[in-house]
């Protein structure tokens, strides 16, 4: 296997402190990662910290406040951001609910939603239109997968009362790498009165792409750790850039969103991401986080990551695409490490029950209907190969 030439731990070194990995075939980083050994026990150590100096002592107030920045520093710098465009969030969900909730939506504004969208976000952008006016209407982005231009296509929908548009930068359901920096272009310098604001679903991308988010100009990008990123779950965040801060109300409001005047009373919001924070949360989850991130590291870069996932998925795709029966959705390699798939006239939900009694592990997709396998940059050549070899008995 190619697409590695500097890390600093082998694959079956790493693989070996992934208790999920020592019994099974795992291919559903999109639903949730392999939490490492290392990771388990931070969270542990921390349950018994803050035991140990009592749970509301001005000790662990103070433990709190620093787990706190150290993990919008971890993060942030994985975004290629700064700490202070960092919110904590605990998933994905939550932080797209942050920005859809804090615009200040008028009757009769537009909101663009491609039609690969995860239903809780449709569902979110569905009382929008309800409580506000706001009309919603979708995109054909799934069209665009083998051939098409997924920004003219975003282009072509907008309209003059657009506020924002909503979608993810890897597809969920189809595995597609969307344009983000082309997209985000087209939107904002769509209106000289307003930029049209993107709001991105990172789930499927954080932890696989590399990242540098300001270069990109996205408005709002909600993602999770417990994906890609393999750490616990619970525990996500939300970029919000500099420019989208201003106008962004908070929506979720507590203690940690506020700053007090000197009788303790409410005075304003917190300079930064940390305004749309709410109160109190499971704060040991924090260094699990960090010691996720953290493992990664020891492999290579990100470059290096995304390089071997790339390298891994394009493998099974090949695979799959000379296994008789078997029709990838994509026509040409996939960039990430999302590979989608169907078997014609054959039920995906009884090929999943079927691996999975094998100890293979993935899932089928409502929409379209197809079976995805998530690919991480520690899955094994052999694991590949026996996953098209159960799908080949299943096929006979």
């Amino acid at each position: 296997m190619t697409g590695i030439s500097n890390s600093s731990v082998s694959i079956e070194a790493l693989r070996q402190g992934l208790p999920a990995l020592h019994n099974k075939s795992y291919f559903n980083y999109g639903g949730q990662g392999a939490m490492p050994q290392i990771a388990l026990e931070s969270i542990v150590r921390s349950y018994q910290k803050i035991q140990a100096v009592g749970p509301f002592s001005n000790s662990a107030s103070a433990w709190v406040t620093h787990e706190g920045e150290a993990t919008r520093r971890a993060i942030a710098q994985e975004l290629g951001a700064t700490p202070a465009t960092i919110t904590l969030t605990e998933n994905v969900s939550a932080g797209c609910n942050i920005a859809l909730w804090g615009i200040d939506w008028r009757l009769g504004d537009h909101l663009l939603l491609s039609d690969c969208e995860h239903p809780g976000i449709i569902a979110a952008t569905q009382e929008i239109a309800r409580r506000f006016g706001v009309e919603v209407t979708t995109c054909p982005l799934q069209a665009t997968l083998n051939h098409g231009d997924p920004v003219a296509v975003i282009a072509s929908h907008l309209r003059p009362s657009t506020r924002l548009v909503v979608l993810s930068h890897i597809l969920w359901n189809t595995g597609q790498v969307l344009p983000l920096a082309e997209i985000v272009a087209a939107c904002h310098s769509y209106s000289r009165d307003r930029p049209v604001r993107v709001l991105v679903d990172a789930a499927q991308s954080v932890g696989v792409l590399p990242l540098n988010l300001p270069e990109t100009h996205v408005d709002f990008y909600a993602f999770t750790g417990h994906k890609w990123w393999c750490g616990p779950e619970g525990l996500g965040g939300l970029y919000i850039s500099p420019e989208a801060m201003k106008t962004l109300h908070p929506t979720f409001i507590g203690w940690r969103s506020i700053t007090n005047d000197a009788t303790g009373m409410p005075a304003g919001w917190k300079p930064d991401g940390r305004r749309y924070e709410v109160a109190t949360s499971a704060y040991p989850l924090y260094a699990g986080l960090r010691e996720s991130i953290s493992m990664h590291h020891q492999f290579g870069t990100s470059r290096d990551r995304y390089q071997r996932i790339r390298t891994l998925s394009q493998s099974l795709w090949q695979k799959l695409t000379e296994t008789p029966g078997v029709v990838c959705l994509q026509n040409s390699p996939p960039q990430a490490g999302l590979v989608s798939f169907q078997l014609p006239g054959k039920s995906h939900s009884q090929l999943v029950r079927f691996l999975e009694s094998r100890a293979i592990v993935l899932r089928s997709i409502p929409n379209p209907d197809c079976v995805r396998a998530c690919v991480h940059y520690f899955t094994l050549e052999s694991e590949v190969n026996h996953l098209v070899e159960a799908i080949q008995q299943f096929e006979s």
